[in-house]
């Protein structure tokens, strides 16, 4: 542990406003940290963190996990007492050509291998953008609702699901061509829940005046709860924009309750893309982490 600075919040750096809870506190029983939080970390000793902190989930992504090897990722949690929330990421599928889509294809059904070695049944699908030089967007939607519809039922025959994460508009151009909860669950529909369900991460949804109706229609298909906090103003790299809670301007509190109340029981994951929150101290990351989910989602 890295003592005092642990009561810091991060990246303000100002005391912490509550007490941090201990591991075995039941109100971290539904918390996951996803390895993104902590960026510098390797998956040994991301892992590593959660379990010191009692954290009992850990969202992955795919490129430290394949460094590592999947096989050994899944014992290292395994034996570390840890779930798997989530497997980031699959998707990209917007290619126009037939070669780099099949190649997209390709990429993806080992992704959903990957997630069942790993042993989540959540593969977050970020579902890519407008291929360069392109201004076709209904053309980029068509393709991906192509791919899904040849991946669903190769996911649903290893237990993963291809979670749709809708993302907000200022991303469309570049990695997610659906923007709404709305957009997301319209082309999960034609599938099965298990197979094809949906992302609500806060970040990204919280400014859309439909979301509330739009978490309780998606229902079932709820696979991911993500949070993080919209703080401004945003920084050149606009991806790196997402904030620990309580910083910001998003009320999770709502959000959560609009999930809760359309069924989804599962884990929920702290995902954030910060500079500042890579650059600090990984401890008091995970020590600022628990308190936030605590006095701003639980």
């Amino acid at each position: 542990m890295a003592g005092d600075r642990t009561n810091l919040d991060v990246p303000s750096g100002a005391r912490a406003a509550i007490e941090t809870p201990a591991a075995g506190d039941p109100r971290l029983s539904r918390l996951s940290l996803n390895q993104k939080t902590v960026d510098r970390l390797d998956l040994p000793a991301a892992v590593d963190l959660c379990a010191r902190h009692g954290i009992p989930s850990i969202g992955l992504w795919r490129e430290p996990v394949t460094e590592y090897g999947v096989a050994a990722a899944a014992k290292l949690v395994r034996d570390a007492g840890l779930r798997v929330s989530s497997l980031c990421r699959g998707g990209f599928l917007t290619v126009e050509d037939r070669e780099g889509f099949r190649a997209a294809i390709q990429a993806n059904q080992r992704a959903i291998l990957e997630a069942a070695e790993l042993g989540t049944d959540t593969l977050v699908m970020v579902v890519g953008g407008l291929p360069a030089g392109s201004r076709d967007l209904p053309g980029a939607r068509e393709r991906v609702a192509d791919a899904i519809a040849e991946l669903a039922p190769f996911a649903a025959s290893h237990g993963v699901r291809l979670a749709l994460e809708p993302m907000h508009p200022m991303f469309c151009a570049d990695r997610g061509v659906l923007s709404t909860v709305d957009e997301a669950v319209a082309m999960a529909a034609p599938h099965p829940a298990s197979a094809v369900g949906v992302v609500i991460d806060t970040y990204h949804v919280w400014w859309d005046p439909t979301v509330a109706a739009a978490i309780g229609a998606a229902g079932a298909r709820i696979a991911s709860f993500q949070v993080c906090d919209w703080v401004v103003p945003l920084p050149a790299d606009a991806l790196l924009g997402r904030g620990m809670m309580g910083d910001g301007h998003i009320d999770f509190r709502a959000l959560r309750g609009m999930v809760d109340g359309a069924g989804y029981t599962g884990d929920i994951e702290v995902e954030i893309f910060n500079a500042d929150v890579w650059a600090a101290d990984p401890d008091a990351t995970a020590a600022t982490v628990k308190r936030r989910y605590v006095s701003e989602v639980w």
